[in-house]
């Protein structure tokens, strides 16, 4: 059975930084990334790294401020947050895929597996 758990998540203030984690189970996945949704807004694409933890993308909305990496031996990928702002104020997941094309990773339909979040709230 393959689970994704996320942990990490927080109150912080603006300026702060966190470090998400994403532990992954019962399988590997070529393909990764991290998507946050606020209150009433639709889920977004935050990171991801396609095929290889060294080929990564970013939402340009964190880019600079946010990293996405992967530990292969624990199987864990992480996102560093760093320079948080109000507008980063969210419920994170992480979504994993074996079958992720490029032009799609952006798209939550993309993934076909999730973590069921993790809140972070950044105050001004």
């Amino acid at each position: 059975q393959v689970h994704l758990v996320e942990s990490g998540g927080g109150l912080v203030q603006t300026g702060d930084s966190l470090r998400l984690s994403c532990a992954v189970s019962g399988r590997t996945f070529s393909s990764m990334a991290w998507f946050r949704q606020a209150p009433g807004k639709d889920r977004e694409f935050v990171a991801s790294f396609f095929r290889s933890r060294t080929n990564t993308y970013y939402a340009d909305s964190v880019k600079g401020r946010f990293t996405i990496s992967k530990d292969n031996v624990k199987n864990i990928v992480h996102l560093q947050m760093n320079s948080l702002l109000p507008e980063d104020t969210a419920v994170y997941y992480c979504a994993g895929s074996s079958t992720l094309i490029l032009s799609t990773l952006g798209s939550p339909e993309s993934y076909g597996y999730w973590g069921q979040g993790t809140q972070v709230t950044v105050s001004s």
